[in-house]
């Protein structure tokens, strides 16, 4: 029997074939391949363990290795390979999956659509927004307003309303037809001359580019609730209020981006309930099926379900594998998951312990400017200069050292350059986020020093 390859070994071997996500070989040489994982660590092919400090990619809200996740794809896939859910067909787990959905998310939201992921879901309500508004006689209010540093995924729509501009330089021109405003930082956004407060401020930048736009020619308006992969940007409590007025005012669609809050991440079930805020439309992904399998989707407003529903067009959108059953059962499943572990709640208390905590190793170091975060969402900022907030300059590659660092202290997440995420699974428990924040803080001392 041959042994199995190492690290290294494999390594080599995946840089034969394989093309990666963000493909960079500089910085795949030293890359891990992860063979096993446990509650909240993951394990290379050497037999390293290391805490999995984004959840993966923040969807493994449940843990790594829950056997009721596995069976019930188990069961599902022993029942039927694959139905299709295209008009006319649909299946027991899809259907059951959007009634759960609607007993859980905004009330004004009842009607879901199912896709594979972020993306597509992104996609889906840029094309539903076109779809609804040419049905309303409006068929001229086609643009999409986003913000810098929000993250919408990357296919090519939703690549141009992503608010980071690394992904754009490859495969511009981008779409016509799409905008950024400011990010509602506290820690960045500058202080409001007119006295209004920093929120406030921030989401007027809205009604400024709707104006500038043509107020007639703007669909939509997406984001959410609390950037992810832009930084863990969590805006000021009157901010989102402030938008849904905006957004009726102007006859402007508000989409949530719940690919990342959605399911417990911040502490609710659904991020904008910390505001009282409802959206027309919210879309998820990730911690849905706790990354065991790929699913998303998009939740419609009532109002516009009935628009679809009530049209003698058809809306000609489509992906093989919307609604999946195996899927669907497995999202099933995670929602029992989630109810009976009380994810939210355990998201809140824990999130509360693991923020103090970075903010009591952290918060002196010199070069920390800013520890952020909302429920299990935190976010460490390192800066060159913390009197005016300025970062190093790129090429000094915060980035890769920090990564490197932490993961000699036995922790793997990622970062935005100069941003430490933090997003562990909600199941963590408390020595193991001990664990983390001591390994992100010996890697910030090895880096910057003490």
């Amino acid at each position: 029997m041959n042994a199995p390859l190492s690290n290294s070994a494999f390594i080599e071997k995946d840089q034969e074939h394989m093309i990666h996500p963000l493909h960079h070989n500089p910085a795949h040489a030293g890359g891990r391949v992860w063979v096993k994982a446990e509650g909240s660590h993951l394990i290379d092919a050497d037999g390293n363990r290391f805490i999995d400090g984004l959840s993966c990619l923040w969807n493994v809200s449940c843990g790594h290795g829950r056997e009721e996740l596995a069976d019930a794809a188990s069961q599902q896939m022993r029942e039927m390979a694959f139905c299709s859910s295209y008009n006319g067909s649909s299946n027991p787990p899809a259907i059951e999956l959007a009634d759960r959905l609607a007993a859980m998310c905004y009330p004004q939201i009842n009607n879901f659509y199912f896709t594979s992921g972020g993306g597509e879901s992104t996609d889906s309500n840029f094309k539903l927004a076109r779809y609804y508004w040419k049905a309303k006689g409006k068929p001229e209010k086609t643009k999409v307003i986003s913000r810098i540093w929000g993250y919408h995924g990357v296919t090519f729509a939703a690549m141009c309303a992503t608010g980071i501009a690394g992904y754009w330089p490859s495969f511009e021109p981008r779409i016509p037809g799409f905008s950024h405003i400011p990010a509602p930082d506290p820690y960045h956004y500058p202080v409001p001359e007119d006295g209004s407060s920093l929120g406030i401020a921030a989401a007027n930048e809205l009604e400024k580019e709707i104006l500038a736009q043509g107020p007639e020619t703007v669909a939509m308006f997406i984001a959410e609730p609390v950037q992810g992969a832009g930084g863990v940007i969590v805006p000021p409590d009157d901010y989102f209020p402030r938008i849904r007025e905006i957004c009726d005012k102007y006859e402007v669609l508000f989409v949530a981006d719940e690919v990342i809050t959605a399911f417990g991440r911040t502490g609710k079930m659904f991020a904008l309930d910390h505001w009282g805020v409802q959206p027309d439309l919210v879309q998820f992904a990730k911690s849905i099926t706790s990354g065991y399998l790929p699913l998303g989707g998009i939740g419609i407003s009532d109002e516009i379900a009935e628009t679809i529903r009530s049209s003698d067009k058809p809306w000609m959108h489509a992906y093989t594998y919307s609604g999946h059953p195996t899927t669907c059962a497995v999202g099933l499943a995670t929602l029992d998951f989630i109810e009976k572990h009380d994810l939210p709640g355990q998201a809140a208390s824990k999130g509360e312990y693991l923020l103090e905590k970075l903010h009591d190793e952290l918060d002196g170091h010199p070069h920390v400017g800013n520890v952020r975060g909302k429920g299990m969402m935190c976010a460490v900022e390192l800066v060159e200069d913390k009197a005016n907030k300025s970062w190093y300059p790129p090429e000094w590659g915060v980035g890769p050292k920090m990564t490197g660092a932490m993961i000699n202290h036995g922790v793997f997440t990622r970062m935005r350059s100069e941003v430490v995420c933090i997003a562990p699974p909600l199941t963590t428990d408390e020595a193991t986020l001990d664990e983390l924040v001591a390994g992100v803080r010996n890697a910030v001392v090895d880096v910057f020093g003490e």
